[in-house]
């Protein structure tokens, strides 16, 4: 999910550390004080998540808790995903930093997918949270896909998303598990 440095081509790096700038900005301007322990708290799971890798399909994969972070965190979660990236580029080279802005970028837009889908009316919230999960990882990796194509790694790179469909509906569980013990022990978690 960590794409490195030199992998996409320069001009879509430099353009997702812009845009990534601007996101950084407008979002960070609206961080309520109150969040900020949470966003610790997530920042945190999001950096040690990352860190357990499992083998699918010949690779290595990882979960990210993306949807999570989008129910817990709003449009708050594109700066936690951007700390924690940060961080896990300084000190485990995962990803860089001339990646640190396109990574962020696919990894918060799956955070932002999964806070648009629980905030969707009409479908219980076991099936908004396992959605949320699962196209919050899977967003996140058709876009890496997308970059790797325009990149000219070519069309079959499409293919590993296969792989994150399986990922994604762990993922899916796991947040519709979190969320179901959160609701139990602390449903002020959810309040924003």
């Amino acid at each position: 999910m960590h794409i490195a440095d030199g992998i996409i081509a320069t001009e879509i790096a430099i353009a997702a550390d812009v845009f990534s700038a601007g996101v950084l900005f407008i979002f960070g301007k609206k961080i309520p004080t109150d969040d900020v322990p949470k966003m610790g708290l997530m920042a945190a799971a999001l950096f040690v998540i990352s860190l357990v890798h499992f083998p699918i399909a010949g690779t290595s994969m990882h979960l990210g808790l993306f949807g999570l972070a989008g129910i817990l965190l709003g449009w708050g979660a594109f700066p936690v995903i951007f700390i924690a990236l940060l961080f896990q580029s300084l000190i485990f080279q995962h990803g860089g930093l001339m990646s640190l802005g396109l990574n962020a970028v696919n990894m918060g837009a799956g955070a932002v997918a999964g806070y648009l889908i629980w905030k969707m009316c009409g479908f219980p919230e076991k099936v908004r949270a396992f959605l949320a999960g699962f196209f919050g990882i899977l967003i996140a990796a058709f876009l890496m896909a997308l970059e790797f194509q325009l990149s000219g790694y070519g069309k079959g790179i499409f293919y590993i998303l296969y792989a994150y469909v399986l990922v994604a509906g762990i993922e899916g569980v796991l947040t519709a598990s979190v969320i179901g013990f959160f609701r139990r022990v602390d449903p002020a978690i959810f309040k924003k």
